[in-house]
């Protein structure tokens, strides 16, 4: 469902993404990690068709990112790290849009739009103009305009930021039902224990390029870490994490 193939991003002298290659299967919850500035967002900007790559190419569900660019926009969805949404819009009036934008079935909006007001606690809000929403309030209004349309594939960039306990494991939940359900889900974090948790594969990028991949355990074999350290206690894939790339940027996980 999504295939990349060389992908590189360059900003003048920069080399964000450097020949990017990987290959996600249907249904899969695919966690992409790395240290700040490793070039994570750049990818899901490329991904997503908000940023053109130098070169190589980026497939969604068999589409090109580039050269059939509304083929593949209309399989995909979109969290961003900072929701995007219309300020002058009620929370309802949002859904609807979306729903329109993207051809849902007025009868399904009619059904579906409440229920997903209801399943984020923001019935009460539904008529309030999205200026006054806070941001975890946006992001989970967005999330249920993405399961309004029922995309092949997510991208997620850091879904879990700015919600509360009870929302953050709603989301959890969804994202595993998505997964059970065939959509494909690309995710960007830095909350290493969800990504332990939910994430069938994980790849790590440092300094635009993929450092390791494959399961937990996989990365585990590959940074010579125990199951367990010294003192018996299990080691996580932070400090996977934390040997494979040499402890760089480990501010901005703790």
């Amino acid at each position: 469902m999504i295939k990349l193939e060389n992908l590189t991003k360059r900003f003048g002298g920069l080399v964000a993404v450097n020949n990017l290659s990987l290959d996600i299967p249907k249904g899969e919850i695919f966690g992409f990690l790395g240290p700040n500035g490793a070039g994570k967002t750049t990818t899901v900007k490329m991904l997503s068709g908000l940023v053109a790559p130098s070169s190589g190419s980026a497939l969604v569900a068999g589409y090109d990112i580039v050269s059939q660019s509304l083929e593949a926009k209309k399989r995909l969805a979109l969290v961003p790290d900072e929701p995007f949404v219309y300020p002058k819009l009620t929370g309802a009036e949002f859904l609807y849009f979306i729903g329109d934008l993207y051809g849902v079935p007025h009868s399904a909006q009619e059904k579906r739009i409440p229920e997903y007001l209801e399943m984020f606690d923001l019935s009460r809000w539904q008529g309030e103009l999205l200026e006054s929403y806070s941001h975890g309030m946006r992001q989970k209004l967005v999330i249920a305009s993405v399961l309004l349309r029922d995309p092949e594939v997510v991208l997620l960039d850091e879904p879990l930021v700015g919600l509360d306990p009870k929302s953050a494991r709603l989301v959890r939940d969804i994202i595993l039902n998505l997964s059970r359900s065939g959509v494909t889900v690309f995710m960007c974090t830095h909350t290493l224990e969800i990504a332990e948790k939910l994430c069938h594969r994980l790849g790590i990028l440092y300094e635009g390029s993929i450092l390791a991949l494959g399961t937990v355990d996989d990365l585990r074999k590959r940074s010579g870490q125990p199951l367990f350290d010294a003192s018996g206690a299990r080691v996580t894939l932070e400090d996977i994490f934390l040997t494979l790339t040499g402890g760089a940027e480990a501010a901005s996980f703790l």
